[in-house]
C-alpha cells in the first residue's frame, strides 16, 4: 500500500465526470488500499477516485459517527438519491473542507438524508441510507465523481472566499498536489 499525492482544484481529472469501472481485478483493490492508506495519511474522512488523479467512479469513506454502514467503506459506480435540501444561507454548523481544497473550510447547505447504491470491492450491489453527517460525506464524494468539489456549489459569500483562497494559493491550474505526511497541508 501507499499514499498517493492528492490533485487540487484545477487538475482536469477533477473536474470532469469520472468513468464506469469495469474491471473488479486486482489492480482496483490496490487502488483503494491506496486510497484508505491516503484517507488515514491526510486526514480524512473521504477520498474519491479523481482526487489521486484517477478518472473512476469510485470512492472510499472512514467515518465511524454513523450506524448505518460499515466504518470504513468503498463505493464503485455509485448512484445517489438526497432529500430535498432545507431552504435558506447554510449555518455555522454546515462548514466542510475537501483535501483538494486543502485547509480551506467554507459553508454548504447539503441535503439532511442521502440514499447511496453502489457495488463493493467485488462488484456486489449494496444499498446504505444515511442522515447528517455520513450523508453529507456521501453527498461531497459523490460529487467529485461527477466532476464537482464543494466549492463550485457554494453560495456568496462563500463563493467569494473560496475565490480568494484559489487565488491566493495559486490554484486553479493543471500540475498541482500535495502529498499527505510529506506537504504541510490539510482539508
Amino acid at each position: 500500500m501507499a499514499v498517493l499525492p492528492i490533485t487540487i482544484c484545477g487538475e482536469p481529472v477533477l473536474h470532469r465526470p469520472a468513468a464506469p469501472v469495469t474491471e473488479f481485478d486486482a489492480s482496483l483493490r490496490a487502488l483503494v488500499d491506496d486510497m484508505y492508506e491516503t484517507t488515514v495519511a491526510a486526514p480524512g474522512v473521504g477520498l474519491a477516485a479523481p482526487q489521486v488523479g484517477v478518472g473512476k467512479r469510485i470512492f472510499v469513506w472512514m467515518y465511524e459517527d454513523q450506524d448505518v454502514a460499515p466504518e470504513r467503506g468503498v463505493a464503485i459506480n455509485p448512484e445517489l438519491w438526497v432529500s430535498p435540501q432545507d431552504p435558506g444561507l447554510p449555518g455555522e454548523d454546515e462548514v466542510e473542507g475537501c483535501l483538494s481544497f486543502p485547509g480551506e473550510r467554507f459553508a454548504l447547505r447539503r441535503s439532511e438524508r442521502a440514499m447511496l447504491r453502489a457495488q463493493d470491492i467485488d462488484g456486489t450491489p449494496f444499498e446504505i441510507t444515511a442522515s447528517g453527517w455520513f450523508a453529507r460525506i456521501l453527498q461531497h464524494e459523490f460529487d467529485h465523481l461527477n466532476g464537482l468539489l464543494y466549492v463550485d456549489r457554494l453560495v456568496h459569500p462563500e463563493s467569494r472566499g473560496a475565490q480568494k483562497a484559489e487565488r491566493k494559493n495559486g490554484w486553479g491550474k493543471p500540475g498541482l498536489t500535495w502529498l499527505p505526511g510529506v506537504d504541510d497541508l490539510e482539508g
